[in-house]
């Protein structure tokens, strides 16, 4: 007989016993109760509404079929997106070329239906209808990359669900309010974190990543001084996973004063303006100065701006380290002096590109704990837009006049 997780060893009521009858039927009805997809009740649409971006900076809200899982498929009722700068840089430019493309990749939502051989998430934890998932990426190429594997190999091997090209499926992008999961993509159970919580795992996942790289260079310790450039979503988030690993020595550069007081709040023990200062040897000045006039030991750089880049390693010490990650995409080319800035100064500098599966693990941990000491990560989504409002938020993203924006479902 088909069990409802509701009941829990709790008394069954008549409510309960309807509904279990009621399924039982349909299911003998339709001859699916030992072999077909699982599902708990809750009544499914024939079709889902997908944001498509179908011309530069204009999505159409569409419709389609919400198709027949097969054993290993999951279906998720979305809950909610964030709006990543990737989806700003696909949504004005479509530098991946992608045109139609339903977007959408730091997205959550409920497991509503899902295959007969579904049964844990790839880190072997037990999944069930009502569970609260993440995606992370398509080994569909490469099935013998696991959660554990050491294979340190990063996102750009695989796909990843809001950057597919479109398809018979079409519900490929979290910018919806269904999205269908193929067998063979990763999956994590992230039901013991809130909403918010998870439509930040993903932008989090890249800087667990970049501080793992950045420690990797022996230089980054508890007491080093350390420089992070640009105070947006990532910045905001590399400071707070640099404060909750007990670093307190942090300097936030930005050109924002509303980002910077936020880069306090986030764990930065001060901050600099670049505004208030003339010329690269006056920041740098500016910046030592928050250092009690000394260099910093270690820089993150997470700005998408080649000047900027060109900027940070004045402010980094001889023997000193850099982790580079602002440039997801093709920015331009930065000026720099290697004598100066790299050989003279024997720097040792790192790059850092999204993240690797292991990495998600770590992030779950990240956002508990971070709540834990009292860090203001859900202060970090200041906009939330429904579906049907998608244009606005991407726009808003583009604004640069809110921190993280998002897409919600009711």
């Amino acid at each position: 007989m088909t069990r409802t997780r509701d009941l829990k060893g709790g008394s069954m009521d008549q409510n309960n016993i309807e509904t279990i009858v009621r399924q039982v039927l349909e299911s003998l009805q339709d001859g699916s109760a030992a072999a077909g997809p699982k599902s708990g009740g809750r009544e499914i649409p024939k079709t889902a509404h997908v944001a498509v971006l179908t011309a530069l900076e204009h999505f159409d809200v569409k419709e389609y079929p919400i198709p027949p899982l097969g054993d290993g498929d999951i279906l998720v009722r979305v809950e909610g997106c964030g709006v990543c700068g990737t989806d700003a840089h696909e949504f004005k430019r479509d530098p991946f070329g992608l045109i139609p493309v339903a977007l959408g990749h730091e997205g959550t939502g409920e497991i509503v239906a899902m295959g007969k051989n579904v049964k844990k998430d790839s880190a072997g934890k037990d999944l069930h209808i009502g569970d609260k998932v993440v995606t992370c990426m398509i080994f569909k190429d490469n099935p013998d990359i696991t959660m554990y594997d050491l294979n340190k190999q990063n996102v750009g091997g695989a796909d990843v669900y809001g950057l597919l090209p479109d398809d018979q499926i079409h519900l490929n992008g979290w910018f919806s309010d269904y999205i269908f999961i193929r067998e063979g993509s990763t999956v994590f159970n992230v039901s013991d974190l809130d909403l918010d919580s998870r439509m930040l795992i993903e932008p989090a996942a890249v800087l667990v990543h970049a501080v793992e790289r950045a420690k990797s260079t022996g230089i980054l310790r508890f007491n080093s001084r350390v420089v992070v450039q640009g105070c947006g979503p990532i910045g905001l988030l590399c400071i707070a996973v640099l404060r909750t690993m007990g670093i307190e020595n942090i300097v936030a550069v930005d050109g924002n004063l509303g980002r910077l007081e936020f880069a306090r709040r986030m764990g930065a023990e001060r901050s600099v303006n670049f505004a208030d200062y003339q010329g690269i040897e006056a920041l740098t000045a500016g910046l030592e100065a928050q250092f009690d006039g000394h260099p910093a030991d270690f820089g993150f750089q997470c700005t998408g701006n080649p000047k900027a880049h060109s900027n940070i390693y004045k402010f980094i010490r001889s023997g000193g380290g850099l982790c580079e990650l602002g440039f997801f995409i093709n920015g331009g080319d930065a000026t720099i002096n290697p004598h100066l800035d790299i050989c003279s100064k024997e720097l040792t500098i790192v790059g850092s590109w999204v993240y690797t599966l292991r990495d998600y693990g770590t992030t779950f941990d990240f956002l508990k704990r971070a709540k834990a000491i009292g860090l203001p990560i859900d202060e970090l989504i200041t906009d939330r837009y429904p579906l049907a409002k998608i244009n606005d938020a991407l726009k808003k993203n583009l604004e640069m006049t809110g921190l993280k924006i998002c897409m919600v479902n009711e």
